[in-house]
């Protein structure tokens, strides 16, 4: 298991131990992208102070060349509503928020940026532009969102995937997602990913949509049509993530109480799991859109510092993956 996330520890005699503080694995995530270079974002109408003062924080942490894309007198009030300079950072200004996301997808088009962040505008509005058919981000892949999350009781990072995207996708859809938290995983250093296809249950029910794409995928799997990764399903939340769970139930799985990704069955199930790690269990969530030319960084308001610099730093690695390894974004 890689340095870079995993913390050196007997991982089986931890897992599912109870832990109940922060792990440091975010904080490895950022030191292993501050050795190298900044890259550039175009970030996407920094209109609030939340947004503004995320990327000049991932700026002050030699993360990230920010270039701020919105109308500039609307920037310029929340940088001091946020009480921080503009100096030394570049502005273009556009008419409003649309136009802030149309010139960054081109800028991001013509290799003018490594990456795109989301300020205050709306996702859907931000990937409107980035899925227009001629914006030149687009892959064969579907596009992703996943989070990277640190979840005090459970002893690694937790990637929950999709959350904030596909609201019910199709097989095809699922494959691709799956495909792209395994890339995402395996830029994190995490050299084979176990993905949990999580359903209500365990076993393949006739009556039950989501156990049935659970089984294709993980046939899909094995015959070399995912790749990277080991993919077990259906899985139920509880025996993908506790291994007594999975004990206590039979389940004979490579995947099962110690999964690296979960699948959910659609937006609802993720948004709903997602948060209540959240809310619930003190976890913590980084947020990453996958399956573009390049990634797509999601913050929240609320996101912490930590946080926000984990997503950004994520994002860079991706990057770095993708120049080394070009499969690592679906290109």
């Amino acid at each position: 298991m890689s340095d870079l996330i995993y913390p050196k520890i007997a991982l089986a005699e931890n897992l599912n131990s109870g832990l109940r503080n922060k792990h440091t694995w975010y904080e490895g995530i950022i030191s292993n992208a501050h050795v190298r270079a900044p890259i550039r974002v175009a970030v996407v109408h920094p209109c609030s102070p939340e947004s503004v003062a995320a990327a000049i924080e991932a700026k002050d942490e030699g993360l990230i060349i920010p270039i701020l894309i919105g109308p500039e007198t609307k920037i310029q009030a929340a940088a001091k509503s946020a009480n921080a300079s503009l100096s030394d950072i570049e502005i273009i200004s556009t008419e409003h928020s649309h136009a802030a996301a149309e010139l960054a997808v081109k800028m991001a088009s013509q290799g003018k940026v490594d990456a795109i962040m989301k300020g205050s505008l709306h996702t859907d509005e931000l990937l409107s532009a980035v899925l227009s058919h001629d914006s030149g981000l687009r892959t064969e892949r579907r596009i992703s969102h996943a989070y990277i999350m640190d979840v005090p009781a459970y002893p690694k990072p937790l990637v929950i995937t999709d959350a904030a995207i596909n609201i019910t996708p199709n097989l095809d859809e699922k494959r691709d997602i799956c495909q792209n938290a395994i890339d995402l995983m395996q830029a994190l250093g995490v050299p084979k990913p176990l993905v949990a296809v999580i359903a209500a249950v365990e076993t393949v029910n006739a009556q039950m949509p989501a156990t049935l794409d659970a089984a294709a995928l993980t046939v899909m799997a094995s015959r070399g049509q995912i790749t990277g990764g080991i993919v077990d399903g259906p899985l139920a939340f509880d025996n993908a993530i506790n291994l007594n769970a999975a004990q206590i139930k039979g389940i004979q799985s490579p995947v099962a109480g110690q999964a690296d990704i979960l699948l959910v069955p659609n937006l609802e199930a993720g948004n709903m799991l997602a948060k209540q790690l959240l809310y619930f269990a003190d976890a913590d969530a980084a947020g990453i859109v996958l399956g573009a030319r390049m990634p797509i960084i999601l913050t929240s308001r609320s996101d912490s510092l930590r946080v926000r610099l984990a997503s950004v730093a994520v994002a860079k690695l991706l990057v770095e993956s993708k120049n080394t390894a070009p499969k690592g974004l679906g290109t």
